[in-house]
């Protein structure tokens, strides 16, 4: 069942997801249809894809907390408002499709991307991590967490958007905040997955190992790089993501 080549895919695939993950989002979209293709039915590769998210996470949080890039007390506070709209979006059923919510949100990130390539005053930069949460933000994280709750793609832009516009983050941190939000909502979905028979362990693991290098290499090369690294990268995964969800290709 588990051929070295099926593995050295998952692995290869698995790298360059968590590559654009740490930087931007929508790695999914790429570990998602490889999973299924090499054998899990949907929900399998669901809670399965989300061990190499967790394991990818924690390896690029360690990264950035090596390179003095960690506020853990107001990442923790982020995620615990997030939190309750990612358990409310996980039980509650929603009143439009998957396929009509997608679309929008497919049109809500090529409005994010020409945002960014607007010309218009700088954002003020604050990496305060006393900084105050307004309520905005609070609401918007809430939302997001619903979303993430019920249909995951592409809810690291969502998290972008509101850290960057809403409260004035330097990338590096944004990215920094989504990673441990998202770690820390993805455990109780792994234990759910996990207790109804939805991990193929194998995969998982392989997949967590290629997340988990390209993870680390993302990180290194945004600090290293810096901002407009990251924006040209947040940039193409997000035209990618939004044209994949409009159905372009």
């Amino acid at each position: 069942m588990y051929d070295i080549q099926s593995l050295l895919l998952l692995f290869t695939v698995g790298a360059v997801a968590g590559f654009i993950n740490v930087n931007a989002g929508g790695g999914s979209t790429l570990t998602l249809p490889t999973l299924i293709f090499l054998g899990l039915d949907s929900a399998l590769a669901n809670g399965t894809n989300r061990v190499g998210i967790l394991i990818q996470n924690i390896v690029a949080l360690l990264k950035l907390k090596k390179e003095n890039y960690s506020q853990s007390k107001l990442s923790l506070k982020l995620a615990l408002v997030t939190l309750p709209g990612v358990l409310i979006g996980a039980f509650f059923a929603v009143k439009i499709s998957n396929e009509t919510f997608k679309l929008v949100l497919g049109f809500v990130l090529i409005g994010v991307i020409i945002s960014m390539l607007l010309p218009r005053k700088e954002i003020k930069v604050d990496n305060n991590p006393d900084k105050k949460i307004s309520c905005t933000a609070y609401l918007a994280l809430f939302g997001i967490g619903f979303y993430g709750g019920f249909v995951q793609a592409g809810v690291g832009f969502l998290f972008i958007a509101t850290l960057y516009y809403l409260m004035h983050f330097s990338l590096i941190y944004v990215n920094m905040h989504k990673l441990f939000i998202i770690a820390t909502y993805t455990i109780p979905a792994i234990l759910i997955f996990a207790f109804t028979g939805n991990v193929d362990w194998i995969y998982g693991i392989t997949l967590a190992a290629g997340n988990s290098f390209g993870g680390y290499w993302g990180i290194r090369l945004a600090v290293k790089k810096g901002e407009k690294f990251i924006k040209g990268i947040l940039i193409v995964a997000v035209l990618i993501m939004a044209l994949k969800l409009l159905k372009v290709f």
